[in-house]
């Protein structure tokens, strides 16, 4: 039964992840062809088609009567993103920091997080702060659109390889085209849905048997499992050399997570965030606050700064574990 469910468990992840790609490949394929720049694509479809995972798992376990698991999953992650994943594309391949990520991208991350913290004070994310946090993510959208085209910068998407695209293929307007485009798109939503609730299931029941609660659940495993896709592509970039835009992508996924997934996971439904959770999103305020210094005096990370923060990733997965 155990390796039923553990099987049960990795199907899920695998099609979660399938499904993202699937998503953002048909997605972008059909912007790319309506003539819609990369920078607009890379802010909306592949920064959501990336978030999906994360975004169907918290609804699923907030519909399931599980908010410890899609709070956790969100921080976790945010958590995942800034020190595990940082730092091992930092100790892999410096990495260079551009000014954006310090003027734009961490003072947003820096602020969606405590504007989080600020409102779960009472327990709580209802539906009008869940509409607070899509409306401020619509206008911090509009405001890099704007700001790119004043300076026309040249934006570089390091989730979706547009090289790898056929340009005749996107020139192409035959129904054929169309048709398999708007067939990955329904490919990856299914797979999103499904790979979500398998995913959820598979790893609720594996760890309850154990007597894990939902929250490190949410923290420790499902967050792990939706950062893979970022884990992946951080790693391979960092091999390639190509680590340009490494800390301003994480930053811009730690802001979805917060703004889209926990904005409209609250509009659906009310979340209630346990006191044990809110003391996690000092640890993500914590992260987040220490990527400052590091990338601001340097301008670039590199091994000593990558290795710092696999260390504070991995003393707080021991401490998570240790309660356990």
């Amino acid at each position: 039964m155990l390796l039923y469910k553990i099987a049960f468990l990795i199907i899920g992840l695998l099609i979660l992840i399938g499904g993202g790609e699937f998503l953002v490949r048909g997605a972008s394929r059909i912007a790319l062809r309506l003539h819609l720049s990369p920078l607009v694509v890379g802010l909306t479809i592949v920064a959501f088609g990336t978030s999906a995972p994360e975004l169907f798992i918290s609804v699923q376990s907030a519909l399931d009567g599980s908010p410890d698991m899609a709070m956790g999953n969100v921080i976790g992650s945010n958590i995942c993103n800034l020190a595990l994943v940082l730092g091992i594309t930092a100790v892999v391949s410096p990495i260079d920091v551009h000014s954006n990520s310090i003027k734009i991208d961490w003072p947003m991350a820096m602020g969606s997080s405590v504007l989080l913290f600020i409102l779960v004070r009472e327990n709580y994310l209802v539906r009008i702060e869940g509409l607070i946090f899509v409306a401020i993510l619509i206008l911090y959208i509009i405001f890099l659109i704007r700001e790119s085209r004043k300076e026309h910068r040249r934006e570089k998407l390091e989730d979706l390889d547009i090289e790898d695209l056929d340009p005749k293929e996107l020139e192409s307007t035959a129904p054929k085209a169309w048709f398999t485009d708007i067939g990955l798109i329904i490919l990856g939503c299914a797979g999103l849905y499904f790979g979500s609730e398998w995913f959820v299931n598979g790893s609720r029941d594996i760890f309850k048997d154990l007597g894990v609660s939902d929250r490190i659940i949410g923290i420790v495993v499902l967050a792990l499992g939706t950062s893979l896709p970022e884990l992946v592509t951080s790693i391979v970039a960092a091999i390639r050399k190509n680590t340009d835009l490494a800390i301003g992508n994480l930053m811009g996924s730690n802001i979805f997570n917060v703004l889209s997934i926990l904005g409209i996971t609250s509009i659906i439904k009310d979340i209630h965030v346990s006191t044990s959770i809110v003391g996690d999103m000092y640890w993500m305020i914590g992260v987040t606050l220490l990527v400052f210094p590091l990338m601001f005096f340097n301008r670039r990370l590199g091994k000593l700064q990558g290795g710092i923060l696999l260390s504070v990733y991995f003393y707080y997965t021991y401490s998570i574990l240790a309660t356990v």
